[in-house]
């Protein structure tokens, strides 16, 4: 229950804040451009709180925080008196009324550039992506990717960290190859691998596509000591004590921790007779794990950390960086996300992506959630994310959203007057269903990941 209050609360932070700057963006550039913006609302339905500044806006928080709106004066929607018919939305020219449009999903990729710019300036502790293991016969072997390589970019894309890694893998979904730019273990120079990916296929919600590809990232050798055992769990309950080595399980030896865990998970609630050394004796220990429900699955647990060798020192880096050197790494890192996105929004109409790819607000949250645990850095980054997502969504050019209002404006240009109304009000009937049906298979596939 504390979980889900924590991932509605940062939901509701997280949409707040980037609903505000979409919504911001047209503001701004309305109020620049000499529009009376009559309301400006976070928020959809009855309004918890009112505002009326000196410029005759009304600034709302509504009771529904999916969404908001900016109310222009536009003589289409209602009875404008003469003497301000020339502030109307309608009444501007075409550059103005493009550009108050567009500057809603400008807003949130200005927004994103600012979120990497404070990520970039607090700077974010991470590690190479190092290789650990190439699996064999695998499409990472078959290129001649090895162990101990280090990633330094896919399809172009620099990759700096693990996460930048899987974001650019995630980006080649329904891609015939991809080239891994890689630098031999112990050596400065590059060279570029190409990987077929025609038999490369993976759920992103529930596998990786770099272990698909057959990569595993290097990580510290994990012993089978115990680091930790934690009050209240099976562990501590059967005797088990920090500094404990397990030799056997069910009289077999444990040659290796993630063996281990793996009996475990599939043992809950079933006796497991274990043999450890303690300061030189051994010990006899029996071992019932206790339940624990993850995703639909009912797992084994019993709350024990291993000891880990510490990482590499030169494995370590500290992605921090100057004012004007991380404003520069944020422009990029939007950059190759507004790049990415628009890849897989193509993908879903071409159907090189599946539509169960979707995620809707459920997904949202419990992103939200995560990353606000982490920390501010985590969090900034998600936002940066989600804003950005946010920005090319409104531009799709379907009639209800940003990028629809766009369309009619280039048709506007063209044929030098106003699309007719009745052609748009069909267009933003039809956009309106593709819209919800988009949304509808969003939840959907939410709540089948619940």
């Amino acid at each position: 229950m504390t979980d889900i209050l924590w991932n509605f609360a940062s939901f509701i932070i997280a949409i707040g804040v980037l609903v505000t700057v979409h919504e911001f963006g047209h503001f701004w550039v309305a109020r620049k451009c000499g529009v009376i913006v009559e309301r400006f609302s976070i928020g959809f339905g009855k309004a918890i709180f009112n505002y009326q500044g000196k410029d005759g806006t009304v600034y709302t928080l509504a009771m529904i925080p999916l969404g908001g709106y900016v109310k222009m004066l536009d003589e289409r929607i209602d009875t404008v008196e003469e003497d301000k018919k020339p502030f109307a939305f309608n009444n501007r020219p075409l550059w103005q009324r493009s550009a108050i449009v567009a500057a809603g999903p400008l807003a949130n990729f200005i927004f994103a550039i600012a979120a990497y710019w404070i990520v970039f300036i607090i700077g974010v502790p991470t590690v190479k992506p190092v290789i650990g293991e190439v699996a064999p016969t695998s499409i990472a072997q078959q290129a001649g990717i090895e162990s101990g390589m280090e990633l330094k970019a896919i399809d172009g894309i620099k990759t700096s960290n693990w996460q930048s890694v899987n974001m650019a893998v995630i980006g080649a979904i329904g891609d015939d190859r991809m080239t891994i730019t890689v630098s031999p273990e112990n050596n400065n120079y590059q060279i570029d691998k190409e990987l077929d990916l025609s038999n490369w296929s993976f759920d992103p919600e529930t596998e990786s596509g770099l272990i698909k590809l057959g990569i595993t990232p290097y990580s510290p050798k994990i012993s089978t000591e115990l680091a930790q055992v934690i009050d209240g769990g099976a562990a501590k309950e059967a005797g088990f004590q920090s500094g404990d080595k397990l030799l056997k399980l069910n009289g077999e030896s444990i040659e290796s921790w993630m063996g281990f865990v793996s009996v475990v998970k599939q043992s809950a609630g079933i006796p497991l007779p274990i043999l450890v050394e303690r300061n030189g004796r051994e010990l006899q220990l029996n071992l019932t794990p206790k339940t624990k429900n993850i995703n639909g699955q009912t797992i084994g647990y019993i709350g024990v950390s291993p000891k880990v060798e510490p990482w590499p020192e030169e494995y370590k880096i500290d992605q921090k960086y100057g004012v004007f050197a991380a404003l520069g790494q944020a422009v990029d890192k939007t950059g190759q996300l507004i790049n990415l996105t628009f890849s897989m929004v193509k993908k879903l109409i071409t159907g090189d992506v599946a539509l169960d790819n979707l995620s809707g607000p459920i997904s949202i949250a419990k992103g939200a959630g995560m990353t606000a645990e982490f920390g501010l850095v985590h969090f900034l980054g998600f936002l940066a994310l989600i804003s950005v997502n946010l920005g090319i969504i409104n531009l799709l050019p379907l009639p209800v959203l940003d990028g629809g209002h766009l369309l009619f404006f280039a048709v506007e240009a063209i044929i030098r007057r106003p699309v007719p109304e009745k052609i748009q009000e069909v267009g933003y009937r039809v956009g309106s269903v593709l819209l919800m049906a988009m949304m509808a298979i969003a939840l959907f596939n939410d709540f089948t990941r619940l």
